[in-house]
């Protein structure tokens, strides 16, 4: 399964919101590595999916959680990342509004040099 296949099978807003969001995820880990592990999208910086994982995507029922592997490590102005397991931390996503671009875009790069140290 791909990550485009993994969207298509979701229903909107969901799908909305991950077709928001990746190309933003995208544009904001340039190289990394993307396809679906553990049953979702995930982003790294390895060779393999999985491999120095940076972010995911997870659908549930009514929202899509956004989550990065070191988002406890981050500087989050707005105090919207919710502290996870280990040094994770996520922000649930209901809507195509919840995505501030220039925010997100600012998280990626800050845990992406992270994990490139």
């Amino acid at each position: 399964m791909s990550i485009e296949d993994y969207l298509a099978g979701l229903a909107d807003p969901l799908r909305e919101i991950g077709e928001k969001l990746t190309p933003i995820i995208t544009a904001s880990l340039p190289g990394a590595t993307g396809g679906i592990w553990h049953g979702h999208p995930v982003w790294g910086l390895g060779a393999r999916v999985g491999q120095r994982p940076v972010c995911l995507l997870k659908a549930y029922g009514s929202y899509v959680t956004f989550g990065l592997w070191r988002g406890q490590e981050i500087t989050d102005p707005a105090g919207r990342l919710v502290p996870g397991a280990r040094a994770m931390a996520a922000v649930k996503l209901r809507a195509v509004a919840d995505i501030d671009p220039a925010l997100f875009t600012d998280w990626l790069r800050a845990a992406a040099e992270l994990e490139k140290r």
